[in-house]
């Protein structure tokens, strides 16, 4: 196993890519890869100009939404401009697509009737042959015409912008060697290039997706069944709660304040990295995050011109982070340009550069520990029985402190951390979802829409060139007359007894109450074709100790004072090996800071299980 990491190519990340992958093979049967470039383009709001054909009567849903109050207590806050102008909402094909670079269609009825949207797009490529089309029947088949006109709006805003990366990727990918591309999708397994340029609505999540694979198969080879994973990079971090050796898998969320009606792992992230600048709010208040310094110019220590502290400087200006170490592969650090950013912004509140570097790390912990707190305690679940996963190039700096602020059972960094999501493709299988709105009563339809789409998801495998190995089906279930329904584990075949049993079962974990003698409905079916993954935990290779493991003392600051933390070169520790902290452990991609009291021991696998 060898691992590499570059610097971000902002302006084509494509670039990065390859330069990183020359460095770990000269060539590959297949080519995995996890992607923020369809998020940056919806975050960034840098997607095609997109317009929507609809029914009569709904040009405005994408505007209405709903009536629910994400944050009922903030006099400002607003929704976010929809993603299609008002001039490009049309309930016909008309000449106003000529200003469009991509478009949705979304009918009433689109979930049912599939062939009135594939005669609209017959429509549209008579006129206008260049623009992309995404139909709500291919992208989304299922009830509730909001949500699927966001969706399908969010395919077609970012189709153009993954298409072009993944057709720069794959020509260039194929003149280095790397022959078949798979992407990463939301839902935490992986699909043909091909798929991703049409589908990349799935594929939003690429990015955090992988980590999660990974730090539930670390779990699984712990034995520990109840986890957090937490993943820190340069702008934000995303957390996920695992239970029972199973990532959750939610079939809509909302990305960047617009409903994604897809299956994803159930991330929730916070705009908190190592990249995350510290500023003065206009109360005065000393916040960070979730301004970022970016790649470039990135933190003032990197010295692309960075003038404003981001977390990285004040890691280092407390000693953390080696003051003479290097980043990726050529970066130097310089710790004068960090603590000069420190200083400056130190001067509102009349603080040292060390005092403000203590105060920005409480400060964006404060910020992280709200996102754990999100995906646990406020979903009704212990943390103190989950252990912190915490991984990326930052997670294992903060990840001990996070985990004692809520009590947590333990921390693991694992190993090759600072790529971990990188290791989780390796990890994860090829993936087909697929799901059909059928509103039933009766398990002979549910049965029979289960079954159509368990044979289109498998040949789609096939025709990815991919050999089925599991097949997952899930049902959408309801009391007849909810407005909400719960996800049940359902084979066909098994009866609808056996689906409403689990139904109220799963209805009083989640509701605190069940109403057995109420009639329920079938809405929703779900299957998910699973192939085999590249690699297996267990196939990894063993860890081998290399060089030397002890590296000295450097003074670092803990609670306002100086102390002498011991520093490790984790290449050379063996299993078995015990570290106390204050105490900091150095990795080519990543560096873990263990504080008083806490201990960490390497495990077979070469992970760091941390306890207190």
């Amino acid at each position: 196993l060898v691992t590499a990491k570059v610097p971000s190519t902002p302006h084509d990340q494509s670039e990065g890519v390859i330069a990183g992958a020359g460095l770990v093979t000269d060539g590959a049967e297949r080519f995995l890869h996890g992607t923020t470039v369809a998020t940056n383009a919806l975050l960034e709001r840098a997607g095609a100009r997109t317009a929507l054909v609809t029914s009569p009567g709904y040009e405005d849903v994408l505007e209405i939404g709903r009536q629910d109050r994400p944050s009922l207590y903030d006099a400002a806050v607003r929704r976010p401009e929809p993603l299609v102008p008002r001039p490009l909402r049309l309930s016909e094909v008309s000449e106003q697509l000529a200003d469009a670079e991509s478009v949705a269609v979304s009918l009433q009825y689109g979930f049912r009737e599939p062939e009135a949207e594939q005669a609209v797009r017959a429509a549209i490529g008579a006129g206008y042959p260049e623009l992309p089309v995404s139909l709500s029947s291919e992208v989304v088949p299922e009830f509730r015409e909001y949500e699927r006109a966001s969706t399908t709006v969010l395919n077609a805003y970012v189709q153009p912008v993954m298409a072009r990366y993944l057709s720069r990727l794959v020509s260039a990918g194929s003149q280095a060697g790397l022959a078949d591309v798979l992407v990463m999708r939301s839902s935490g397994g992986l699909i043909s290039a091909a798929g991703a340029a049409a589908h990349p609505a799935s594929a939003l999540l690429s990015g955090p997706a992988g980590g999660v694979v990974a730090a539930t198969e670390l779990g699984r080879a712990l034995g520990r069944q109840h986890l957090i994973s937490f993943d820190m990079g340069g702008t934000s971090t995303d957390v996920c709660r695992i239970d029972d050796g199973r990532p959750e898998i939610s079939s809509e969320r909302a990305i960047a304040g617009f409903p994604c009606r897809l299956p994803s792992v159930a991330i929730h992230t916070v705009g908190a990295g190592g990249g995350s600048l510290g500023w003065v709010d206009p109360g005065g208040a000393l916040r960070v995050g979730p301004r970022s310094a970016g790649a470039r110019p990135g933190p003032a220590s990197y010295g692309h011109g960075g003038t404003a502290p981001a977390v990285t400087d004040a890691n280092l200006a407390l000693g953390r982070i080696n003051p003479e170490g290097r980043f990726g592969t050529d970066l130097v650090l310089q710790p004068a340009a960090a603590l000069a950013a420190l200083a400056g912004l130190g001067a509102a509140f009349d603080l040292g550069p060390a005092e403000v570097a203590a105060g920005m790390v409480e400060v964006v912990e404060e910020v992280m520990a709200g996102a754990l707190r999100r995906v646990s305690i406020e979903q009704g679940a212990d943390p103190r029985r989950s252990t912190l996963v915490a991984f990326g190039g930052a997670g294992g700096l903060h990840g001990s402190a996070l985990a004692r602020r809520l009590d947590m059972a333990g921390m693991i960094v694992p190993l090759h951390a600072g790529v971990f999501s990188a290791l989780g493709l390796l990890l994860s299988p090829p993936r087909q979802d697929w799901a059909r709105t059928v509103f039933a009563s009766e398990a002979g339809s549910v049965d029979a829409a289960l079954r159509a789409l368990d044979r289109a998801a498998q040949e789609q495998l096939v025709e990815d060139g991919v050999e089925p190995s599991s097949v997952r089906h899930r049902v959408d279930v309801r009391y007849l007359g909810q407005s909400h329904e719960i996800a049940v584990d359902y084979r066909p075949g098994e009866g609808w007894e056996a689906l409403a049993s689990r139904f109220h079962a799963l209805h009083v974990r989640r509701n605190g109450f069940a109403r057995p003698e109420d009639p329920i409905e079938a809405v929703t079916v779900r299957v998910a074709a699973i192939g085999s993954p590249a690699l297996r935990w267990e196939d990894l290779p063993a860890v081998r100790p290399g060089g030397e493991a002890a590296r000295g003392i450097r003074p670092v600051v803990v609670g306002g004072r100086e102390a002498e933390a011991s520093v490790w070169w984790r290449p050379g520790l063996a299993a078995g090996d015990e570290v106390l902290g204050p105490a900091v452990i150095e990795e080519p991609e990543a560096t873990t800071y263990l504080g008083p009291g806490e201990r960490a021991t390497v495990h077979d696998s070469g992970a760091l299980v941390v306890d207190w």
